[in-house]
């Protein structure tokens, strides 16, 4: 921040440090998210004052680059007006930048927003200055069409329309737009990071550079309106997941779980204790999406009773194509209470009791031949 500089940018205005913090004390923008000021009826939105938010958001990266440094978390939330009374806006929350360059080698990140996050990120492959054209360019499309060009039902999803890069302008949707607005946002919205342009270009590009204000039909909110409800609604949602999940992880944590034994279940295969999905794991697998979220995938590894679990015939470790991964047990018996946790890249773990009543061992197929027979 202490290089960051521009008007257009949120400014940090100084900053203590104790063994125990940091507090940064920065400038205060009080004129609210951009979109969400764009819905106000007596607000005006045409394709003129479309192009001034894309010329003042441009300039501030357009610096921000010349700085070698790069945001990777550009989104409207992070598009906000001066005052409530200003069409001028600043670029905040710069909590994922990074700096480029030869002395640093190439970054690769596993961060930011599905919906705009630039292909290069999901695939985990170096980022650049383009990387942050991509969801200039995604912005742009959204601000002129109410519209998001890759939303999905779900994340998952939604990182599939990205990587896949396809995308159009709706007919309905872009019939009021000019050719030079969609000419721009196709210049960013390329797969090949070496095919965007880059903010210098991208400033002189004929759109930015128009002057006549002869065109000034008013813009529909209504999609707009619906953009931000859809994304307020998945805030939520996730919110409300999230602390559904912790209160839920919390019991299991101190609860023991038990597991019956095989011939209780009146079965002889080794039983499934545990399923993992997205640095949560729980033994009633109903409670938690069955995918797990990750590019490249996460590692995995079990401890059982503080030792690293060895994948034998005895403790096989599954991760299936739909992103579940398994620990199964087999000739369970009551030896086998104990405690048994979950990590995630060495980042993020979690942790429960197994209980076992009445065990009996299980005698699994020694030969492959008699494990297919078996199967």
């Amino acid at each position: 921040m202490n290089l960051l500089h521009h008007p257009r940018l949120v400014q940090c205005l100084a900053a203590f440090q104790s063994q125990a913090e940091l507090v940064m004390v920065m400038e205060y923008v009080a004129g609210g998210e951009l979109f969400e000021r764009i819905v106000d009826d007596d607000f005006e939105h045409t394709e003129p004052t479309s192009i001034q938010y894309m010329r003042q958001i441009l300039e501030g990266i357009q610096y921000v680059h010349r700085q070698s440094i790069v945001h990777l978390d550009l989104k409207p939330e992070n598009i906000v007006c001066v005052s409530m009374s200003s069409h001028w806006i600043k670029i905040i929350d710069f909590g994922l930048a990074r700096r480029l360059g030869e002395r640093e080698g190439p970054v690769k990140v596993m961060h930011g927003t599905a919906e705009f996050m630039a292909p290069e990120v999901i695939a985990f492959e170096p980022v650049g200055f383009t990387t942050d054209m991509w969801s200039i360019g995604v912005i742009c499309y959204i601000l002129l069409s109410g519209d998001s060009p890759f939303q999905g039902n779900s994340d998952m999803e939604t990182l599939h329309n990205v990587t896949a890069a396809q995308w159009e302008f709706d007919e309905e949707t872009f019939s009021e737009i000019s050719q030079e607005a969609k000419d721009f946002i196709s210049q960013l919205l390329q797969k090949d990071s070496r095919r965007r342009l880059p903010s210098d270009q991208a400033l002189v590009h004929p759109w930015l550079r128009k002057t006549e204000q002869s065109d000034k039909k008013i813009l529909s909110k209504e999609r707009m309106r619906r953009f931000l409800a859809h994304q307020k609604w998945q805030k939520t949602g996730n919110a409300v997941v999230a602390l559904r999940r912790m209160s839920r992880l919390a019991h299991k944590l101190d609860d023991p779980v038990t597991i019956p034994s095989a011939q209780e279940k009146g079965g002889n295969g080794p039983i499934n204790i545990s399923k993992f999905w997205v640095a949560q794991w729980t033994f009633d697998p109903s409670l938690w999406p069955s995918s797990l979220a990750g590019f490249p995938h996460p590692e995995v590894t079990w401890l059982w009773n503080n030792a690293p679990v060895q994948e034998c015939l005895q403790l096989p470790i599954d991760c299936e194509e739909n992103g579940s991964c398994s620990l199964a047990i087999a000739r369970l018996s009551v030896e086998d209470t104990g405690h048994c946790v979950c990590s995630v890249g060495g980042e993020a773990e979690c942790s429960a009791r197994l209980m076992v009543q009445r065990g009996s061992n299980m005698q699994m197929p020694n030969t492959e031949e008699e494990q297919e027979k078996k199967e």
